[in-house]
């Protein structure tokens, strides 16, 4: 059974989802934190009627959300939930958890750091916006490779916003 919560962050409402797991910290992996208006994601008012509210399911992951927009938190130690993806969107999204805090790379240099050729760089760009879990799996972290900003399911203002919580400056 997915189970859902919501938590008020700086970036609107989260929408937090995930499935009952007796290995995670508090009892719930995560597969999906969505923004509002993200695309691709789900909408509050859009929950499907089998989700079931649980906002305790989620209390350590939300403790660490509010820990990382209170700069208290660099790295999250949360459990996801497994399934969601294909075999390269996993292995794109497993990239994006080398990006540490504060840095940000460019898409070229992460699709170099796991081996993808020039030409697919587009499909790497793709499988980052189809990331399921917005700010917790660092996504904003991918820049241009001029350092503007470039491509966000949540938007661009709310990438820039990220950014700035983690110091970092990019060119609109």
């Amino acid at each position: 059974m997915t189970l859902y919560a919501t938590l008020d962050s700086p970036l609107g409402e989260l929408l937090l989802a995930g499935e009952e797991s007796a290995t995670a910290t508090g009892g719930t992996a995560l597969a999906s934190l969505s923004v509002p208006g993200q695309k691709g994601g789900v909408a509050l008012d859009d929950v499907p009627g089998d989700w079931r509210h649980a906002p305790g399911a989620f209390e350590e992951i939300a403790r660490q959300v509010r820990a990382y927009f209170g700069g208290e938190l660099t790295r999250f130690d949360v459990e996801y939930a497994a399934g969601a993806g294909t075999e390269f969107q996993r292995r794109v999204w497993d990239a994006l958890e080398s990006v540490p805090y504060g840095t940000t790379t460019s898409y070229g240099r992460l699709a170099e750091r796991i081996g993808v050729s020039r030409a697919g760089v587009r499909a790497l760009g793709t499988a980052i916006g189809r990331n399921p879990l917005l700010v917790v799996r660092p996504c904003h972290r991918v820049i241009g490779a001029d350092g503007s900003l470039t491509g966000y399911a949540g938007g661009l203002e709310r990438k820039r916003q990220l950014l700035e919580l983690e110091g970092v400056g990019a060119r609109p």
